[in-house]
């Protein structure tokens, strides 16, 4: 007898419905499954047939053949262990037959029959039910976290055997998962700019560059603040929409990084990986492409400490994110697109022992030590990053002073503010961050007077400029007028953006 139940596979971060097609005939007991499934699927025959069997049911003694459709694309992943094991009971006659179109099944199994939780729960609910699905029958520990998507009864399983009563019982009568709620803002409380004392430029750019979705690199000796300045970033963001919360989830879900609770995330990613990271750590890869480190810090922030001190393979790949807010990783069997829209901040020394320009202890590199450093981070990567700030050591009566410094709080208000007028002039810009403006809608909302045009030809000739490093510090001065509350640029707004793309102290 023939059985046929909907599941669904990642493509990437995105889902796509896969049906789960069984046929029980007479014949040798064998147990043969096509549809270019992956080594974890073909090992899902040997999982299958204990949880079957050790969940009270009788597995046939016939030949089974299971086919995962679309037979063209290459299925990976445990998830389809459910399924399989659903639909060979119905092709038995042990379960009933139901509507494919209409019910879905995704779901791990361990060899006594328990549903085991997966990874990618959150995608797959969305993509099914965007295809018409009404119910998908999964894991107990992932019902949360599909519950978040409206339109789609999410029926949490523990066992085989109560996957089948279930489908035994009349739709009706199943119970539903509750959504979740969403998952506490998860940046360190105690990370404040008030704990930064001094370094006010820093303080300004890092300012900037969170109104604005602007790239920035620190620049200074050990010890000066660039960690600590890099790390409260997250904290003057403003909090994630509920669209990029979702879309934050769903490649949180798929690299297996949600929690117990499986709510949606409410803070903006911060990742920081080491500087051994390899390339496809970063970026992305594998022979099946998986997420990498840009990609999980999507509408967040992607902090590089020690930059010269990561593969340069690695620093290379970062360029085209950069730009596209996105990476496409191409593989023999196709092509998966991730996002990649994250705000970079690194940081390096000015030199290898990291003391160059400080009086207070002298460098001991050689120029061509010195230079080879620089060199390790390429002009095409540095063109990309909107605003240097060069740090100097904070003197101690700063540092031990008892007034606190501005707090985390009132610098996220300005930037809440600055982002609102971007959002309102979206609709006009193509864009929602000016660091993402595309040159002509750059045309419209970042025209300059007369004065502001030749003091940035100036400035062009002088620090020899790209025609990217013009675009973007023309980026950077209308987020700094947008924070000023400035309908356009005027010349102040110009020449901070110009003196931080030189990796001038603003004054």
């Amino acid at each position: 007898m023939l059985a046929q139940v909907q599941s669904a596979a990642l493509r990437g971060i995105d889902a796509f419905a896969v049906s789960v097609e069984v046929d029980v005939s007479f014949g040798l007991p064998v147990f043969a499954m096509v549809g270019l499934p992956d080594a974890s699927v073909r090992e899902s025959r040997d999982r299958v047939r204990a949880a079957i069997r050790n969940s009270g049911f009788e597995f046939p003694s016939h030949r089974i053949t299971v086919n995962l459709a679309p037979a063209d694309v290459r299925k990976a992943g445990a998830a389809f262990d459910l399924p399989i094991a659903v639909a060979i009971l119905a092709a038995s006659g042990l379960a009933p037959r139901r509507d494919p179109a209409r019910i879905a099944i995704v779901g791990e199994l361990s060899l006594d029959g328990a549903v085991l939780p997966t990874r990618g729960v959150l995608p797959v609910a969305i993509g099914l039910q965007r295809q018409g699905v009404q119910a998908l029958l999964l894991p107990s520990a992932n019902a949360a976290e599909a519950a978040v998507v409206d339109g789609l009864a999410v029926v949490p399983i523990a066992t085989l055997a109560d996957a089948v009563a279930r489908l035994h019982e009349p739709d009706a009568l199943w119970p539903r998962a509750r959504p979740a709620l969403p998952v506490a803002a998860a940046a360190d409380l105690a990370a404040d700019l008030a704990d930064v004392r001094g370094q006010t430029s820093a303080r300004r750019a890092l300012e900037i560059a969170a109104a604005g979705g602007h790239h920035m690199l620190f620049v200074g000796p050990p010890g000066a603040g660039k960690t600590l300045l890099a790390r409260r970033m997250p904290g003057i963001l403003p909090a994630l929409t509920f669209d990029e919360a979702l879309e934050v989830t769903a490649i949180h879900s798929v690299a297996g990084l949600l929690g117990p609770s499986g709510g949606l995330l409410g803070a903006r990613p911060f990742r920081a990986p080491h500087h051994t990271a390899s390339d496809a750590a970063l970026v992305g890869g594998g022979s099946v492409p998986r997420p990498g480190d840009i990609t999980l810090a999507h509408h967040g922030v992607l902090f590089l400490d020690e930059l010269p001190e990561f593969g340069r393979r690695a620093l290379e790949a970062l360029r085209q994110p950069l730009e596209e807010g996105s990476v496409r990783i191409a593989r023999a069997s196709g092509t998966v697109l991730f996002p990649a829209a994250f705000t970079l901040v690194a940081a390096m020394n000015p030199c290898p022992c990291g003391y160059a320009g400080q009086a207070s202890r002298p460098c001991r590199c050689t120029p061509m030590a010195v230079t080879r450093y620089h060199e390790r981070v390429s002009g095409p990567l540095r063109d990309r990053l909107d605003l240097t700030v060069e740090l100097s050591p904070v003197a101690f009566d700063t540092l031990t002073a008892a007034a606190p410094a501005e707090p985390s709080a009132d610098v996220r208000r300005r930037v809440e503010a600055a982002r609102a007028v971007q959002r309102l002039r979206a609709a006009e810009a193509g864009a929602a961050l000016n660091s993402r403006l595309a040159p002509a809608a750059l045309r419209r909302v970042a025209a300059l007077d007369h004065d502001s045009t030749r003091h940035l030809a100036t400035a062009a000739t002088r620090l020899a400029l790209s025609g990217r490093a013009v675009h973007r510090t023309l980026r950077v001065a209308r987020t700094i007028a947008d924070l000023e509350g400035s309908a356009v640029i005027a010349t102040p707004h110009l020449l901070e953006a110009l003196q931080f793309r030189a990796g001038t102290p603003a004054p």
